[in-house]
């Protein structure tokens, strides 16, 4: 199988707000403000990530602007009250920074994400100078692939690798993202495997299947095929009566 996934670099905004260990933070304001982002990384030398500031990083300040907090909050929330007294990026920043390479695959970014809570990741390369940033919404921009795109590359990809013919006859189609395989395949014990791989394939958003054995009396039905960690994931028609 010849697929390669897409990577960071498909999807990144290459033009990015940065800014210096010394900016202020009314200066940080505005730009977040202007470029309308949820966060910007913070550089040095010629452009080594440091780390990130977020508007989560400049609320503390306003929060805590007109209270005076009991002892049991300061002690729960040092950090926040520090960065309620910052006036610089150095001060307000999260380091170290949580990044990504140019290189890495879609899923890797978004399980950083997911993991760390973020919305954004600052991308940069091996001596970490910073080259884009990826969004939660850059990595859904797989899901914009055309239907025919997706069922192209399932076909030459998974279909033909898994059931080639004479011995299995199928058909792939796709609607909104939602890959049918029909049709007749030799060894229904290898649709589990093909809809964990259809399932790999960018854009794609679930996968049903409408395959029976050659020589089974009676039409196939319509199965979905279980989603990932369900029971009986990938049955056939042929293996579920």
């Amino acid at each position: 199988m010849h697929g390669t996934p897409h990577i960071v670099s498909d999807v990144m905004t290459h033009t990015v707000a940065a800014v210096g260990r010394k900016a202020t933070f009314k200066e940080i304001v505005q730009l977040i403000q202007d470029r309308k982002v949820s966060a910007l990384p913070v550089v040095e030398g010629e452009g080594r990530v440091v780390g990130v500031v977020s508007e989560a990083d400049l609320l503390p300040k306003e929060e805590f602007r007109d209270s005076d907090p009991d002892r049991y909050t300061q002690l729960r929330r040092l950090s926040d009250l520090a960065k309620a007294g910052a006036v610089t990026a150095e001060e307000l920043m999260t380091s170290p920074a949580l990044t990504t390479r140019p290189d890495s695959t879609l899923a890797q970014a978004a399980r950083t994400m997911a993991h760390a809570r973020v919305k954004r990741l600052p991308v940069v390369d091996e001596r970490g100078l910073l080259e884009g940033i990826v969004s939660r919404a850059d990595l859904l921009k797989v899901f914009l692939r055309g239907d025919e795109e997706i069922a192209e590359e399932v076909r030459r990809e998974v279909a033909s690798y898994l059931f080639p013919a004479p011995a299995s006859a199928i058909r792939v189609d796709v609607h909104d993202g939602v890959v049918t395989l029909s049709g007749r395949v030799r060894d229904t014990s290898l649709i589990p495997v093909a809809a964990r791989l259809v399932r790999a394939v960018e854009g794609v958003v679930d996968v049903d299947f409408d395959l029976d054995e050659p020589g089974n009396s009676g039409s196939a039905s319509d199965m979905r095929a279980a989603r990932p960690g369900g029971a009986g994931a990938g049955r056939s028609t042929s293996d579920a009566r």
